[in-house]
């Protein structure tokens, strides 16, 4: 129940800045531009225009066009109520007014991305000195394999070791280049 309280302030508070943005630099305060705010604060984690464009279709019953939700993601992102991720090739957005700071790993491979908080880290990044540069905020990104992806590349590993074993077994040089060929791009990827 607190948590829910939590929540309906912080949508609350979310939506008199953006009103007070919306007013300084004379936009519209139209219904959908809310609709997105409140739907976007309803969320948890990460999200792209097109979930965004579903979930408002589905969940909040409040159909907008994608030009809409674009515009109004610039607008959330210029008034500082959404932050902007570039995971490998793909965009995806965040709300992040009274946000805990945390991090991010992305598996290189299947495109997984996981948050994780490390009070160390957030320390040593914070107390860092910069010259000239004052630090407003910070974003965190680890790209690797994630476990379940280091799995299936294990599993190919161990598959290509048996083939490459039955080969030599037989003698075919031919067959053994190739599995060293695939063991080597396999390696390449794990890094």
């Amino acid at each position: 129940m607190v948590e829910k309280t939590r929540n309906m302030e912080v949508r609350e508070k979310v939506k008199q800045l953006f009103t007070e943005y919306l007013t300084k630099r004379k936009h519209r305060k139209t219904p959908e531009r809310y609709a997105i705010l409140d739907m976007i604060y309803s969320l948890t984690g990460h999200f792209n225009i097109e979930s965004l464009y579903t979930m408002m279709e589905e969940t909040a019953k409040f159909r907008v066009s994608r030009a809409t939700l674009y515009n109004t993601l610039i607008l959330l992102l210029d008034a500082h109520l959404v932050v902007k991720h570039q995971f490998g090739t793909v965009s995806q957005y965040e709300k992040c007014f009274d946000q805990v700071t945390h991090h991010h790993m992305i598996c290189t491979q299947c495109g997984k991305v996981t948050e994780f908080q490390n009070a160390q880290l957030q320390a040593d990044i914070e107390s860092a000195k910069l010259t000239r540069f004052k630090q407003t905020h910070y974003s965190l990104y680890v790209y690797g394999l994630c476990s379940k992806c280091q799995w299936k590349q294990n599993m190919k590993l161990n598959s290509l070791k048996r083939s490459k074993d039955k080969l030599a077994r037989s003698g075919d040089s031919k067959g053994m280049k190739a599995i060293n060929k695939k063991k080597t791009e396999i390696n390449i990827i794990k890094g």
